[in-house]
């Protein structure tokens, strides 16, 4: 993907159980500006060839190339830097104080490493490895944007 100008996102496989597989491809493009309709339909006919050459999935399923979104997963750590002072939404792997799901302002990296969140009852440090699950939260980027358009 590094070759065609893109960022992986995130790859997700599911469905299988059901019956109706979904192998879903998110990216984004290397260069600062929004992934287009386009793009997708580049990526989606690359990956696509490449799946039919090696066919690692043996059953049906439907191929879905996308972009992160508004409310994108953050799955590097490298995102929790980039999108430092945004809103996001952290669900740990374990508990922690009683909890699993954190809401708050992103704060970066501490100086060990640790992802730092900003929530209503405190500031707390996780590893990248206790972090099940984490994305932006759009409340702020949505009303920015009304903002701006009005």
């Amino acid at each position: 993907m590094d070759d065609l100008g893109f960022h992986l996102v995130r790859v997700r496989y599911s469905g299988a159980k059901t019956g109706r597989s979904q192998l879903q491809i998110m990216a984004e493009p290397k260069e600062d500006r929004d992934m287009t309709v386009e793009d997708c339909e580049q990526l989606s006919r690359h990956i696509a060839a490449l799946l039919d050459v090696d066919d690692p999935i043996s059953s049906a399923y439907t191929l879905e190339v996308s972009s992160p979104g508004i409310d994108r997963p953050l799955t590097r750590i490298e995102d929790y830097e980039r999108f430092a002072g945004e809103l996001a939404k952290l669900t740990l792997r374990f508990m922690l104080d009683g909890r699993k799901r954190f809401n708050g302002r992103l704060g970066g990296l501490d100086e060990d490493g640790k992802i730092i969140i900003e929530t209503s009852f405190g500031r707390f440090a996780f590893a990248f490895e206790e972090i099940d699950s984490a994305r932006i939260d759009p409340a702020e980027i949505l009303a920015r944007e009304a903002t701006a358009r009005s």
